[in-house]
């Protein structure tokens, strides 16, 4: 495990500002993808962003909770991809692609799934395996746990994930602390947003009023956990939580986290004796959560996460 050197604009130095700043004033770029339905075999389906390159190594882009190919973080990360000579394809979770999924089951931390499906269905599209993946938060946890049950015959070379909530009920915990119920605030509005457009729609298999929760863990006590076969939001955290799968991972894999991420606790890191040798481990002391927002001046801001994951899928 490295410490990272990563240096915050100075401007920037709160883990707050670092998660907050990019979401408003990170500079985008315009992408030209070309969007692909991709139905899956119960019946449901999700959304693919392609690069338009026809050559280079393909590269799996996964988003976090509610993200989807709006997020900073992925515009700028696809941007980076195409400029280093890589084909990315961004991968929605289910319902995130701005259209409501068929089915009452949505998506969640530990669903490898549809990850893995998505990887056999670029192999037999292009001909090729993907390269690698980049997965942010939520998706990462879902990159990691995937890696780890697939750890005799995964497909990838390379995988980068960034700002990983390693044990589930840690975060669960965290966003109910101090300056934290900000982001639970906002990301429990947007699950019950989409929970409540979706079953006006189709029928809920739950009996439950979505306004009344006001904590992640009765969320995913009374709708991940049921919707999607956990006896209950322990049972989900204990089962989905990737950090013991780190063990296991045999792809070239680059971690990059900050101890002051305000989703998790400093001790949600896992130890380097839980670490397999396949993993590079980059930890920062400040970054925040899929922050990592450096500056040469105060007028040139850019993502050092950016520059840290082209470097090690061209290394």
């Amino acid at each position: 495990m490295q410490q990272a050197d990563f240096k915050p604009a100075w401007w920037l130095r709160s883990p707050h500002l670092q998660t907050l700043w990019p979401a408003f004033f990170k500079k985008r770029h315009s992408l030209d993808l070309v969007n692909e339905q991709l139905e899956l075999n119960d019946g449901d389906f999700l959304d693919l962003c392609w690069s338009k390159k026809s050559s280079g190594k393909i590269v799996l882009v996964l988003h976090g909770l509610e993200g989807s190919i709006e997020s900073h973080y992925a515009n700028s990360v696809v941007y980076e991809l195409e400029q280093a000579g890589f084909r990315p394809v961004f991968m929605h979770f289910r319902g995130c692609s701005g259209r409501r999924n068929r089915l009452a089951r949505a998506y969640h931390s530990g669903d490898t799934g549809d990850l893995s499906f998505v990887a056999n269905y670029i192999y037999k599209k292009t001909g090729d395996q993907p390269y690698a993946a980049i997965a942010y938060s939520l998706g990462a946890n879902v990159l990691l746990k995937w890696l780890g049950e697939t750890a005799a015959d995964n497909p990838l070379s390379k995988a980068v994930a960034l700002s990983v909530p390693f044990r589930l009920h840690d975060a669960a915990k965290r966003l109910e602390m101090g300056a934290s119920k900000i982001y639970r605030e906002h990301l429990l509005k947007s699950l019950r947003n989409t929970y409540i457009e979706k079953f006006t729609h189709i029928e809920s298999p739950l009996d439950i009023d979505v306004e009344q929760i006001k904590s992640f863990w009765d969320y995913d006590d009374k709708v991940t956990a049921p919707l999607h076969g956990f006896k209950g939001a322990q049972d989900y955290y204990d089962a989905c939580s990737c950090r013991q799968f780190l063990k296991d991972i045999n792809v070239k894999t680059r971690i990059i986290h900050s101890v002051d991420d305000p989703f998790m606790f400093e001790t949600t890191v896992p130890n380097v004796n839980e670490l397999s040798d396949s993993i590079d481990f980059l930890l920062t002391q400040g970054g925040g959560h899929v922050g990592f927002i450096s500056a040469d001046s105060i007028g040139s801001t850019y993502s050092w996460s950016d520059k840290k994951i082209i470097e090690y899928l061209l290394g």
